[in-house]
């Protein structure tokens, strides 16, 4: 081998390896792997970088001869190659040339790439850096999208609730309205019907409080006018005591049959004796039914008109008829319709017929006893068909009124047991006779309860008992 050969074999390795040398360097400096979380699939130079070498290889190797076995004929068959090559040299210099150009253009592309995947690596650095603001973005990316339809979502149910949110106030609106109608129409008619009220407690309290001031100013008056009778009694008396006593004679000129009034002040003697006008009445409350319907009715001997009180309180016409003047005074100042008359005159001068009730309350037993009879005869005459009589008088079966109640009076002649009335009644034609048992006796004496029943009711039953009549024809 020729020395120039040798060194060009050299050279050739030489130069090999330093290729080598070079590739591993590059290799050590520039990793083809990827780092962090990012798969960055780089360009694999590995192929380039053995397909340069073999190609500076080849341009190394231009020009040489291949080696052979030592011998004459080698060296002769090497000296020829060389002169072959040498002879050649100018024929391929230019293809070296390009091959050298080829093999430096792949150096420079290697390199190049190289640089790339640098930069990738860099990028790949970079990224992985702004990795956490990739995810971030993303995220906000995703929450833009889910805050695009939420909105959407949201705007659209904003909606709908503002309507039903209107729709409700509406509503309620209209309920308060209507509320507030019904409070304002209710307002009105409880004013109303309170001032109604108002006005009716006002009407009333002042009705009420002019019936007690002209009941007060009546009252008064009654006591007035009692005051001036008592004046008026007291100075009459007086003067019956002053004048002198008439004849026998004339006495017997004026007895009509019924006694004279009494001297003394009769109506404080009833007052005391027979009870107050609110007991009375009361107690007569008892006849009510039996002249209800009646038209025409004679209370005989009214006194204070008590009965004729009760008959215009039930609407039933009635009048009476009194031989005391105080009396019918006391009665026309109720109001009542009462005269002063003696029984049997003014019966005599009444139509047959023409009366429809008679009451008689505790006055026949003040009659001679010869007289019951003409009054119930004349009583029995002024009756209607189907005409009502009621009389009252002290029950003699009853022996307290002996002890206490019929001496009390002086002007009392004589008790009227009820059969004998009753004989009087069915003898001038009255007919369906009652007899009721009045003020029970124990009432007025309460030892008589230690009494037995059955004799108590015997001899001490009622005090005064009430005979009832009708006219039949």
């Amino acid at each position: 081998m020729a020395p120039g050969d040798e060194n060009g074999a050299m050279s050739a390795e030489e130069l090999t390896a330093m290729i080598r040398e070079v590739r591993d360097r590059v290799r050590a400096r520039h990793p083809q792997s990827t780092g962090g979380d990012t798969d960055l699939a780089l360009p694999d130079l590995m192929g380039a970088v053995h397909a340069r070498d073999r190609a500076e290889a080849k341009v190394a190797a231009i020009g040489t001869v291949n080696p052979r076995a030592g011998g004459p004929v080698n060296a002769v068959i090497q000296a020829a190659k060389r002169l072959v090559a040498r002879a050649l040299d100018w024929h391929v210099r230019e293809q070296v040339e390009f091959n050298r150009n080829v093999v430096a253009c792949i150096e420079a592309l290697t390199e190049a790439l190289n640089s790339v995947n640098r930069t990738f690596m860099e990028l790949n650095q970079r990224i992985e850096e702004l990795r956490p603001l990739i995810l971030e973005a993303q995220e906000l990316k995703d929450i833009r999208s889910h805050w695009s339809t939420w909105r959407g979502e949201w705007e659209r149910k904003l909606g709908h609730n503002e309507m039903q949110f209107l729709r409700s106030v509406a509503d309620l609106q209209n309920a308060f309205q209507h509320r507030a109608t019904l409070m304002e129409s209710s307002f009105r008619e409880l004013t109303t019907s309170q001032h109604a009220d108002f006005q009716i407690a006002l009407e009333r309290g002042g009705g009420e409080i002019q019936k007690r001031l002209w009941a007060d100013l009546e009252r008064i008056r009654l006591e007035y006018e009692r005051l001036i009778h008592t004046e008026l009694r007291v100075v009459r008396q007086r003067a019956a005591v002053t004048q002198p006593a008439p004849a026998p004679s004339a006495l017997a000129a004026g007895q009509t049959g019924m006694p004279a009034p009494a001297e003394f002040d009769y109506g404080r003697f009833a007052e005391r004796f027979r009870g107050s006008e609110e007991y009375v009445r009361q107690n007569q409350r008892f006849y009510l039914p039996f002249f209800a319907g009646s038209q025409n009715v004679l209370d005989i001997g009214c006194g204070r008109g008590e009965f004729l009180d009760l008959m215009r309180e039930a609407g039933i016409p009635a009048r009476g008829i009194d031989l005391s003047d105080e009396s019918v005074a006391l009665c026309l100042h109720k109001g009542l319709d009462a005269q002063q008359a003696d029984l049997f005159a003014y019966l005599e001068d009444l139509p047959d017929s023409t009366l429809d009730g008679i009451f008689c309350a505790q006055v026949v037993e003040h009659l001679p006893p010869d007289r019951l009879p003409h009054m119930i005869r004349q009583a029995a005459a002024k009756l209607a068909r189907g005409g009502v009589i009621a009389i009252e008088t002290p029950n003699p079966e009853c022996l307290a009124i002996f002890a206490t109640h019929f001496y009390l009076d002086p002007t009392h002649t004589r008790p009227i047991p009820h059969p004998l009335l009753a004989f009087y009644l069915e003898e001038y034609g009255l007919g369906r006779i009652e007899v009721h048992k009045l003020t029970p006796a124990v009432e007025s004496m309460p030892s008589l309860a230690e009494l037995p029943e059955e004799f108590r009711n015997a001899f001490f039953g009622g005090l005064d008992y009430a005979i009832v009549g009708r006219k039949l024809a």
